[in-house]
């Protein structure tokens, strides 16, 4: 009996040891790289309450008295610029919940006139969505249809960035296909750090990781 329960114990032993090495060769493949390292929050900034909730998943955990939008320094921004890119990330809200991804940031101190911002809200349900809803290039354009799930459930973003192309899917949708130097956003530089903003309300990211173009 003790010799069949090892041998199941090595089979496991063997097949998770198998599963994690594909995993990583995928991903080595695929030329995507996390952007978190699961322990700490290296190669990032911000004196915001952002948490590493596990080893994929990131979580803002506003303090009392903490809201608004304009708190820049609080947002979790990356310590370095990138310019053309495939950001791939999940992210869920509770009920009214509010972030956003901010790109090609120039200026530190100023995300909203410095990048520009792919909206999340929670605007589950909305028949008629703009600009400012979930999915939306806040002041540029609304995302093509009404794609984001209930509070407290995954979303994912797949997000493509080559020179002035933005592409946006969300939940396997493509609601997004605009170029910048046709839009509101023409003036922003070509390339600019990446932050999640910190509206004083919980939000959580996981699977967060990215794919750097020429």
């Amino acid at each position: 009996m003790r010799s069949i329960t090892s041998s199941i114990s090595c089979c496991c032993i063997l097949v998770s040891t198998l599963t994690l090495a594909t995993s990583l060769c995928a991903e080595e493949v695929s030329g995507f790289v996390p952007m978190f390292n699961g322990k700490d929050l290296s190669g990032w900034n911000t004196t915001g309450n952002w948490i590493v909730e596990d080893a994929t998943t990131i979580r803002l955990k506003p303090r009392p008295g903490e809201s608004g939008w304009t708190r820049y320094k609080d947002y979790l921004t990356t310590d370095r610029k990138y310019k053309n890119f495939i950001l791939d990330l999940e992210f869920k809200f509770e009920k009214n919940g509010n972030s956003g991804v901010f790109m090609r940031i120039g200026d530190l101190d100023d995300h909203v006139n410095s990048g520009f911002e792919l909206q999340i809200l929670d605007t589950y349900g909305k028949e008629n969505v703009g600009h400012h809803d979930c999915g939306g290039i806040i002041r540029t354009v609304g995302p093509s249809s009404n794609m984001v799930k209930p509070a407290g459930e995954w979303n994912r973003y797949i997000i493509t960035l080559v020179d002035s192309s933005l592409k946006v899917v969300l939940n396997g949708e493509q609601i997004i296909d605009l170029d910048l130097s046709k839009s509101a956003m023409k003036d922003r530089p070509p390339e600019g750090y990446i932050s999640f903003q910190d509206e004083g309300k919980p939000i959580w990211y996981r699977n967060v990781r990215i794919k750097e173009l020429p």
